[in-house]
């Protein structure tokens, strides 16, 4: 049995892991969700690693979208941390950000469906499945649309500090029909990291329409570390 810590990413949160979780404690496991406040990045760093202060390691921590970047941070010079996943997650390497990787390649479907309110974002609620979700089903799809964070406005261009991934091993899941992470971006991040790489035929969103086959990559990640 391992402890794995979740991380969402943005327009989310911690229950968009649920049935991951579900699936994962069929299994043995000990998954925990981290929740973060989506203001600043250096305050959802602090929320990743206040969970971490609250289970037993060693600890698998797993990033997916956005919690990618904030498990690189969040990892480093962690005693609990002993691998990281990435699910078609972001990597920022040192003095990149978010906001900057997402640019790299066209293909996005982001730009064209996120909504400006004030300071924050939203996705627009009927494009979301399209943008995020498309192959999950209607009703988690309606819930997670439904239930979305506002995202503050500056949050995906803060560049990273020296990520974790460097001195941990990694995982990396691709999901090959993503609409908001180009599959390109994905492989590109996931070979500079010298991760191991598992391809999913999946939306952006395989932790709501796949999600025996994500707690499966998660498993087998913790085997490989030894968790």
């Amino acid at each position: 049995m391992a402890t794995i810590v979740l991380v969402h990413g943005l327009w989310s949160d911690g229950t968009s892991w649920a049935r991951v979780i579900m699936e994962l404690q069929a299994m043995g496991h000990q998954p925990v969700a981290a929740q973060l406040d989506l203001e600043t990045f250096d305050g959802d760093v602090a929320a990743v690693r206040r969970t971490l202060g609250t289970v037993p390691g060693p600890v698998l921590l797993v990033g997916w979208s956005y919690g990618g970047a904030v498990i690189g941070e969040a990892a480093h010079a962690h005693p609990a941390v002993k691998a990281l996943a990435y699910v078609a997650a972001f990597a920022p390497a040192e003095g990149e950000s978010v906001g900057g990787l997402s640019r790299r390649h066209p293909g996005s479907l982001i730009p064209d469906h996120v909504v400006v309110a004030g300071d924050y974002t939203y996705m627009d609620r009927d494009h979301f499945a399209q943008v995020l979700a498309a192959d999950a089903p209607a009703e988690a799809v309606a819930v997670a649309a439904a239930t979305q964070r506002m995202v503050r406005i500056g949050l995906d261009r803060v560049p990273v500090r020296p990520p974790a991934w460097i001195d941990l091993p990694s995982h990396y899941l691709v999901a090959t029909a993503d609409q908001a992470v180009p599959p390109l971006l994905q492989r590109e991040m996931a070979a500079r990291m010298g991760a191991a790489v598992t391809e999913l035929d999946s939306s952006h969103a395989p932790i709501l329409s796949h999600p025996l086959e994500v707690a499966q990559f998660l498993d087998g990640a913790c085997t490989a570390a030894g968790l």
